[in-house]
């Protein structure tokens, strides 16, 4: 039997940087700096939680919207955080990572054709879920050309911030300049706020906080990447209570529900792990200087991040060789892991994406291998 399948999909490459996972994965003599996972074990008090939950028998299935308490304290956390204030009951769902809420999201606000722009370099995820529900990436590299990428098509503009690969973020400034974008041709805000915690130079602006932006943004954000917590997948979007419905339309189908255990762990989370996450925040920004220091040692150019744990580096222009010809040598002559920069669009070949979510001592072996492998290019 022939098996049929999604025209759109057969389309599709597989991810870049799971490529590169599996291949450390088998590979355990690898130093992987490829995947976006903090290095740091899940906060003990939301171990402590989640064994707590399942002793006591919290296995069954939650609110397709999530828990009221995890609801409750994800209102309060971002009111106290970043000063915008959502409903609970109507403007908050909880579901399995930012990348199902990105899914729903665009599923729920797309028609065939329509339009959505995003910014190069961006996150894997957002262009090929954008095709899979019918909608065409648009993209730009500057906030200067967003108005020229609009057409009457366009419904939605796609941002994460601190970004993924880049690490770069906005300013307040930047942000207002998006803003009167969004308000002039009525468009939606999509924003990812994954790494709002893991800012390092000034602090993070939540794009909902903006006059006349809140009715205009649907906010991702979630806790894999500042509480450590990647694999109890556990993401929630804050919206407008006709889009978060929409989406929750979808996810009561494709999900039910998110994992009750990890909604509980999460709540102790958001209530008592906030010197935890300064301490990884701390650890990261100190690892990023590291990272450009070896790279100017190097000479390889970066632009310095501002948040998440990625740098970007231009390898072609101090070595010659592509991003993917640079990534697979690397592996195979020093057993170094990075992710090659085709991975987050066709005009980033020349680069490669450095994780720093790994522990001081593994980064400055990686380093020495790295520098090793430059010297010995021919």
């Amino acid at each position: 039997m022939k098996i049929p399948t999604n025209k759109i999909l057969e389309g599709l490459p597989p991810s870049g940087i799971r490529k590169f996972f599996e291949i450390v994965a088998e590979n355990p003599d690898v130093i992987s700096l490829s995947v976006g996972e903090p290095d740091f074990d899940t906060p003990w008090a939301v171990r402590e939680a989640a064994i707590a939950a399942l002793e006591s028998g919290a296995t069954h299935y939650s609110a397709n919207r999530g828990s009221s308490e995890l609801r409750a304290a994800i209102a309060k956390y971002f009111t106290k955080r970043f000063g915008v204030s959502y409903s609970p009951d109507k403007e908050i769902l909880v579901g399995n990572g930012v990348s199902e809420i990105f899914d729903i999201v665009v599923r729920s606000v797309l028609n065939p054709g329509d339009e959505v722009v995003l910014f190069a370099p961006s996150y894997v995820m957002y262009a090929p879920l954008v095709e899979l529900a019918g909608g065409k990436p648009v993209f730009v590299e500057k906030i200067s050309e967003i108005k020229r990428k609009i057409s009457p098509k366009t419904v939605a503009l796609v941002f994460g911030y601190p970004s993924n690969p880049t690490g770069s973020t906005f300013t307040k400034a930047e942000l207002r300049q998006i803003a009167r974008v969004i308000e002039q041709h009525n468009l939606l805000a999509i924003s990812d706020e994954i790494y709002a915690e893991l800012t390092y130079d000034g602090s993070h602006t939540a794009f909902a906080s903006l006059p006349k932006m809140k009715e205009r943004t649907a906010t991702l954000s979630g806790f894999s990447k500042a509480f450590a917590m990647t694999g109890l997948r556990l993401g929630y979007l804050l919206a407008p209570e006709k889009l978060t419905a929409a989406a929750n339309k979808i996810h009561q189908y494709s999900a039910l529900c998110a994992n009750s255990i990890s909604q509980i762990a999460a709540v102790e989370a958001l209530e008592s792990c906030s010197a935890e996450v300064e301490k990884m925040r701390t650890e990261y920004k100190m690892r990023r200087d590291f990272c450009l220091r070896e790279l100017n040692k190097m000479r390889i150019t970066v632009k310095k991040p501002a948040g998440a744990f990625y740098v970007f580096p231009n390898v072609a222009r101090r070595t010659g060789l592509s991003g993917d010809e640079f990534a697979l040598k690397l592996l195979k002559e020093e057993r170094v892991a990075v992710v090659p920069g085709s991975a987050f669009g066709d005009k980033f070949s020349d680069y490669v994406r450095i994780s720093y979510a790994t522990n001081l001592g593994e980064l400055e072996t990686a380093f020495e291998r790295i520098a090793k492998f430059i010297r010995n290019l021919k």
